[in-house]
């Protein structure tokens, strides 16, 4: 396993000491998770790279096979309750 060396201010690693430890954790344990999540929440950011990218996802969803139309909400709300069975209300 490495061992990583990190500089930071006195300020910023008390208050992530203090939040390691309302989380149960262990400062190092608790830096792993913080940098893990941020790797996840930056890989999903980067999923279109470009607005052309964007662009080009649309216009491959419009040319997929759907319904003509979206239902009205009250027709999901019927969808949903018959499939719940006889006993299921209409709100």
């Amino acid at each position: 396993m490495a061992r990583v060396q990190l500089i930071i201010p006195d300020e910023d690693r008390d208050r992530f000491v203090h939040q390691a430890r309302l989380e149960g954790m262990t400062f190092s344990a608790w830096l792993r998770t913080a940098a893990h999540m941020r790797l996840e929440e930056c890989q999903r950011a980067k999923a279109f790279r470009s607005p052309a990218r964007l662009e080009e996802f649309f216009r491959a969803c419009d040319g997929l096979d759907g319904p003509e139309r979206e239902p009205e909400w009250e027709e999901h709300l019927r969808t949903i309750n018959a499939s719940r069975g006889p006993n299921a209300s209409d709100s």
